[in-house]
């Protein structure tokens, strides 16, 4: 599966005109094989053995262009550093307020929101955007001790 989201988002670059280097193809394999919203340094310490030139500046300017090509989200949550997310459909956030962890959970239910926001406030309304926070399964354990 991840292979064919690659490969579509691949796709989905050289049709925007965008070139495909390596480290943009390390970068991107990496988001959509992560489960954890690295950040860009994450990104940056799990590529820089395979590419000793790369600078964080790299992996930032890489995932400017997939935010604006839409196959990336960045996420920010208060203070926190910036989390990228691969898009592959509309989805929410559960974080865990002790240990930053973020986890996907979908819900369909809640698309019927934007028409509704949009009815009642006469908006055109673009995407919405839910976070619910808790502690992890990992951290609530640690509670109970």
């Amino acid at each position: 599966m991840a292979m064919n989201h690659l490969k579509e988002a691949l796709d989905s670059l050289k049709d925007t005109g965008v070139r495909i280097t390596p480290q943009r193809h390390a970068i991107l394999e990496y988001l959509i094989n992560s489960m954890s919203h690295p950040t860009a340094d994450e990104i940056y310490k799990a590529l820089e053995g395979k590419f000793p030139n790369m600078s964080v500046a790299t992996v930032y300017n890489n995932l400017r262009v997939f935010r604006e090509v839409g196959l990336v989200k960045e996420l920010t949550y208060g203070d926190a550093s910036a989390r990228f997310d691969f898009v592959t459909s509309h989805h929410y956030h559960v974080i865990c307020e002790k240990c930053g962890k973020i986890v996907d959970f979908q819900y369909p239910g809640l698309d019927e929101v934007e028409h509704l926001a949009s009815h009642v406030t006469g908006f055109k309304v673009e995407n919405h955007r839910m976070e619910i926070y808790g502690s992890c399964p990992e951290c609530a354990s640690k509670e109970v001790h």
